[in-house]
């Protein structure tokens, strides 16, 4: 079972999408994000805290499908090694 990023993640919505993921740590090893469309660096922040305490409990985080633009975003800020792209 994967956890799916809703189609917009923006500060608006990171912390609470944070906190929710969170919740359900169980399904955070695996990150869909085939809906994900509207989005800004925020997604970046969410995705490596949610690595960091994956990593702490000595599991992994894998991003399936992720899109074009959030490779190039992880890529800009140095980042894209620590999300597998």
């Amino acid at each position: 079972m994967s956890f799916q990023l809703p189609q917009t993640v923006t500060q608006a919505n990171a912390l609470q999408l944070q906190k929710e993921g969170l919740l359900n740590i169980d399904s955070l090893g695996t990150v869909n994000c085939a809906a994900l469309k509207d989005f800004d660096s925020t997604v970046l922040t969410v995705l490596l805290a949610w690595q960091k305490k994956l990593q702490a409990d000595g599991r992994s985080l894998v991003v399936e499908q992720p899109p074009e633009k959030l490779k190039v975003l992880a890529n800009v800020y140095g980042v894209s090694a620590l999300l597998g792209f």
